[in-house]
């Protein structure tokens, strides 16, 4: 019996995919890249936003094809789609033998037996879960670097969001399950490590009290293998003096933040329900620079959000020329049903969305490539991630101001002996708008 697996959205989601196949595996089911030799097709899906969705539909009926021109018995939708709109795509779309939940990830396998008997099911779990370090797991990242998912669901409740409708609230694992898998995965060959959740920076509140992120990477900094932890989905009302002081001082803690904005005018950030206003983020972000010395920092901001006026917008521009961020990933407002925005008043129109998104795209290409330019001559320990397939003598990586898929790469010329996920030591030699350009240093 073989599977294929398609996992799609975020890194989160990434991780479920693993303990899925972790769990295929363990009961027999063998694994392949080729769908068109799979009895099973798995499709985990993305909910997030519409574009998100419309991938996971497409995805879905791609495959479906493989009912007749392959091997395919069962095909299987997993993850946040599922969870969120279950009974519609088991109505709507015949072509879907199973649906499972984000809740129900650990019944993969009574899914694959009911589907091979002939029977369609639908498996939406209310309860809260999370894996834990005993849960079978087979990574797909590349063997020098892991993701590890440390909380999982969320508490904030920001109107235009459906994580919490689909994730639900927040749960953490024990800070002593997440050592005993990082301990795992080092012996394994990983060297760098990426905490994931929803909200990185409240972990560990549900279980004792108050957040613990601090406490957890006091103890995953002893795992002697480890030399790169990143800290991923950080929000900024939790964002400690503490939390600042052990990156700044912890050699192993990538000195990268990435704080997820969202927008900059006060009104608009009070519409979307976030806590912040532009006078805090400020003073963050100055505090985390004068703290960090050589810090990188990341945001995502949302344009097109309901009722936002030409003021507002032109607010998010200048905080965005301001302050001047070295990662930033711009969204057009997605509506999504359900959410306190989707029925707010003066939507804007898409075509007004997408000006304002190509505007503050290129003017942060603009302010990305002028910091890429002011580190050349600067030197930087890069992880080797491969090998230009034209040009054998360039290889591509990232240093830890580039966290892995969302942002960009170090591509170092001359370098005929670095194997995949070695460590080297590089000049920068040239900045651009995404990448850099850098040759080897002894």
């Amino acid at each position: 019996m073989k599977a294929g697996f398609v996992s799609l959205g975020c890194a989160k989601n990434l991780v479920d995919t693993e303990v899925m196949l972790g769990i295929m595996r363990a009961n027999g089911i063998e694994l392949t890249n080729n769908p068109a030799e799979a009895d099973i097709l798995v499709v985990n899906t993305c909910a997030f936003i519409t574009s998100a969705k419309e991938e996971s539909i497409t995805t879905i009926l791609n495959l479906s094809d493989y009912k007749e021109s392959g091997r395919c018995r069962s095909l299987i939708v997993a993850g946040c789609l599922g969870q969120r709109y279950g009974r519609e795509l088991l109505d709507e779309m015949p072509e879907a033998d199973a649906i499972i939940g984000t809740g129900a990830w650990d019944r993969i396998m009574e899914a694959i037996t009911e589907t091979l008997r002939g029977h369609r099911v639908m498996l939406i779990g209310e309860k809260e879960i999370i894996y834990d370090a005993k849960t079978p797991r087979i990574r797909t990242t590349p063997d020098y670097t892991a993701y590890i998912k440390i909380s999982e669901g969320c508490n904030n409740r920001c109107s235009f969001c459906s994580i919490p409708l689909i994730r639900g609230k927040q749960i953490s694992r024990k800070i002593e399950d997440i050592c005993d898998e990082a301990e795992m995965l080092a012996e394994r060959g990983v060297r760098e490590i990426n905490l994931i959740a929803q909200d990185t920076t409240n972990y560990g509140r549900d279980i004792y009290g108050k957040p613990q992120l601090v406490e957890l990477l006091r103890e995953l900094v002893k795992i002697k293998k480890i030399r790169w932890i990143r800290i991923l989905y950080s929000y900024p009302q939790h964002f400690t003096d503490e939390l600042i002081e052990l990156i700044a001082s912890e050699p192993k803690i990538c000195k990268y933040v990435d704080l997820p904005l969202q927008h900059a005018d006060n009104n608009v950030l009070k519409r979307m329900h976030r806590p912040d206003t532009r006078e805090s983020v400020e003073a963050l972000l100055k505090k985390i620079r004068e703290k960090i010395p050589g810090v990188s920092i990341r945001s995502t901001f949302i344009v097109g959000f309901p009722g936002e006026t030409e003021e507002e917008f032109e607010n998010l521009k200048n905080f965005i020329k301001e302050q001047r961020l070295d990662k930033v990933g711009i969204f057009v407002y997605s509506r999504e049903e359900d959410t306190p925005a989707y029925n707010m008043e003066n939507q804007i129109l898409e075509e007004v969305a997408q000006e304002r998104f190509h505007e503050l795209m290129s003017i942060q290409s603009l302010i990305s490539q002028e910091i890429n330019e002011s580190l050349e001559g600067r030197e930087f320990d890069v992880v080797v991630e491969g090998r230009d397939e034209e040009v054998p003598e360039v290889i591509a990586g990232r240093s830890y101001r580039e966290a892995p898929e969302v942002d960009g790469q170090v591509y170092v010329e001359g370098d005929t002996e670095s194997n995949i996920g070695d460590f080297i030591h590089v000049k920068v030699t040239a900045g651009f708008a995404y990448d850099v350009a850098a040759e080897r240093v002894d």
